[in-house]
């Protein structure tokens, strides 16, 4: 019987592709596969680092066979490596499905290595100046249903509270924020480790009206932090 495999996951750049980790790429080079949210941002780093291993999708819209197929390769003995678009996998990220369903299926005797690197989470609250003793981390925010319910949880928390946002979404947030807690202060990071890397801080109309203004600065990935009451 073959002994299993294991899956490492695998932290990529959040933007500057000199942020991969010697020992991401050591073990990016000795995989028998790297499954990827998307192989063609993948193929950017890997083309980067002379990375020439086999590459298999697995995103959200992966199916369970596609899982079966993966977990019949780790049966296998098969050493695999799982990778995001950007930032740590698993992290509000579909992967966490995947090793989910591997620690299920192999119990105590799954191999499951996290290899740490980049994360857009810890790279904004170090940056921010704000308190990061406590926080809450609440991923990306539901679009529609529970939206405005979790903004009033957060103008009562007494905890930082850090998000993802979205170019499309980000002056109706600052706008919600507005309503709800009015005094509060927060810390916009946009574009993290990229060439227009930002950071914006002050009372949420203050940077709604600054990004109003500003639509260039609309574009980009951003994390919002809001400090505690």
């Amino acid at each position: 019987m073959n002994e299993i495999g294991t899956l490492y996951i695998v932290a990529t750049p959040i933007g500057n592709l000199e942020d991969m980790t010697l020992r991401g790429i050591r073990t990016l080079k000795e995989v028998d596969c790297i499954l990827c949210e998307d192989t063609r941002t993948t193929a950017k780093l890997l083309n980067k680092y002379d990375i020439h291993i086999k590459t298999m999708s697995y995103h959200a819209h992966s199916t369970s066979a596609k899982e079966s197929v993966i977990i019949k390769m780790l049966k296998e003995g098969k050493n695999l490596a799982l990778v995001s678009d950007a930032g740590t996998p698993c992290i509000s990220d579909p992967g966490v499905m995947l090793v989910s369903n591997v620690r299920q299926e192999f119990g105590s005797e799954a191999k499951v290595v996290p290899i740490p690197g980049a994360s857009a989470l810890v790279s904004a609250l170090c940056a921010s100046g704000i308190s990061t003793s406590s926080f809450v981390f609440l991923g990306f925010l539901p679009h529609k249903k529970g939206r405005e319910t979790l903004f009033k949880e957060i103008s009562n928390s007494k905890r930082v509270n850090v998000f993802y946002e979205s170019t499309h979404r980000i002056l109706k947030t600052l706008a919600s924020l507005d309503t709800y807690m009015p005094d509060a202060h927060i810390m916009i990071a946009r574009e993290i480790t990229k060439q227009f890397e930002e950071f914006v801080s002050g009372k949420p109309k203050e940077i709604l009206e600054y990004f109003t203004v500003n639509k260039d600065k609309q574009r980009g990935e951003f994390v919002v932090i809001v400090g505690p009451k």
